[in-house]
């Protein structure tokens, strides 16, 4: 294990990942970086009116994951753990699915120019559902510019991610299945999970919950 480590959680909207997050700060210290979706301006818009919104909710996400990224030094000398709930290349996820051809050749452009400047984690955890689990989840926040989230757009999403992550290479990759533990209820399923995290993977593995 690196003295200074610096890994992601990732998943779908509603799949847990700010909490695991920082249930991991909790338990780990170091510094935590969360995503501020609820400062982007466009996002309630854009669930009420996707196709009038889409260019701009993607411009200010990409531009704001970047300021909060580019900063990150190869190795903080000042934190064991850095622990961000999410990679900046979900980015394209989104763009893939939203932007018609003529604004995601725009959108590449730029992603072109600032992707090269950060730094890559040295773990990413992908936390899986289904998509019915994930609209409860959602349904259950009460978030309110997640009120007019379509099931249709999280079942895409939901695959778009999978899709994803099955090319993934650039980082070892951690693979959960959230319906097979409770890490946020359930002490002994978050230790167990944190015991794998902190003996990371090289290349992809699928996590194998302990026998209850």
């Amino acid at each position: 294990m690196n003295q200074h480590y610096y890994f992601v959680v990732e998943g779908v909207i509603g799949v847990g990942k700010t909490s695991l997050a920082k249930l991991l700060h909790e338990r780990l210290g170091g510094r935590l970086i969360l995503e501020e979706s609820e400062k982007n301006p466009y996002l309630e818009d854009f669930y009420r009116d996707p196709e009038s919104f889409n260019f701009q909710v993607q411009l200010y996400f990409l531009l704001n994951r970047y300021r909060q990224l580019v900063n990150i030094p190869q190795r903080d000398f000042f934190h064991d753990y850095l622990i961000v709930d999410y990679i900046f290349q979900k980015d394209k996820i989104f763009a893939n699915l939203n932007l018609d051809d003529r604004d995601l050749r725009l959108y590449n452009r730029v992603v072109k120019l600032l992707e090269k400047e950060l730094t890559k984690p040295d773990l990413v955890i992908y936390l899986q559902s289904d998509t019915n689990s994930l609209m409860s989840n959602i349904k259950k926040r009460k978030k309110s510019f997640e009120k007019n989230i379509s099931r249709d757009y999280i079942k895409r999403l939901n695959e778009a991610y999978n899709q994803f992550f099955f090319k993934y290479s650039e980082s070892p990759l951690l693979i959960i299945n959230t319906q097979e533990i409770d890490f946020v209820n359930n002490k002994d399923d978050l230790d167990d999970l944190i015991s794998r995290i902190l003996n990371p993977p090289s290349g992809v593995k699928f996590y194998v919950p302990r026998k209850r």
